[in-house]
């Protein structure tokens, strides 16, 4: 089993950043590609970012390419999305996930999920 508690989330202006982490417990995080998703008001979830278990592999949607970074640290089993020049549409709640596939996380098929936090950017 696998534990993840994300954190980071909040207010900030158009334009600005935030750093999003996500900390797991129960498993070694290595072992699991880590990918970040969010879901606005009465949108469906939508695939943001995926980091593979090594840290050299990344794949970003085409909303964030440029804007957002992810990055991992497996010694303390931490995932991180930092996201530049914020728009007023990535305002969401914003959830990581694990699986041991790729192919999954960006297909939203996750075997774990944290409880999201949220993300506003005011105009």
């Amino acid at each position: 089993q696998v534990q993840l508690v994300e954190s980071g989330g909040g207010l900030v202006q158009a334009g600005g950043s935030l750093r999003l982490s996500c900390a797991a417990s129960g498993r070694i995080l290595s072992s699991y590609y880590m990918g970040w998703f969010r879901q606005a008001p009465g949108k469906e979830r939508e695939f943001v970012a995926v980091i593979s278990w090594g840290g050299a592999r990344t794949y970003y949607a085409d909303s964030v390419k440029g804007r957002f970074t992810a990055s991992r640290d497996n010694a303390t089993n931490t995932v991180y999305l930092q996201m530049n020049s914020l728009k007023p549409e990535d305002s969401a709640v914003y959830y990581c996930a694990a699986d041991g596939q790729m192919r999954a996380v960006i297909a939203g098929r996750c075997d774990y999920w944290g409880q999201g936090t949220q993300v506003t950017v005011s105009s």
